[in-house]
């Protein structure tokens, strides 16, 4: 089983950056789509970003029309790592930010919040 930690987030004024960082342990991670959801307050999860295993699909990356030309999603699977660059951050993209296989078959990790105000 999978098991996944997330890290990076944090407070940033709007216009800024950060990278958010997954880290998956266990087997199972390399042929699975991955994925970076979150969750406002009072708002369902939802899926932003995701990216197809390097290994078999080549790594194509899909967005949500919200973060399209914001954000970008990588990974590296021989270190069972997915990271999510987040450039020009808006109030709106406040959130617990978690990471996923695309659909969701992993137990949750703990997420790591994103706060963007001035």
């Amino acid at each position: 089983q999978v098991q996944l930690v997330e890290s990076g987030g944090g407070l940033v004024q709007p216009g800024g950056s950060l990278r958010l960082s997954c880290a998956a342990s266990g087997s199972g991670f390399r042929l699975n789509a991955m994925g970076w959801y979150r969750q406002a307050p009072g708002k369902q999860r939802e899926l932003v970003a995701s990216i197809t295993s390097i290994t078999v699909f080549g790594g194509r990356t899909t967005y949500a029309d919200s973060v399209k030309g914001r954000f970008t999603i990588s990974r590296d699977n021989a270190g069972n790592m997915v990271w999510l660059q987040m450039n020009s951050l808006k109030p709106e993209d406040t959130a617990v930010y978690y990471c996923n296989a695309v659909p969701p078959r992993f137990d949750w990790g703990q997420g790591t919040q994103v706060t963007v105000s001035s």
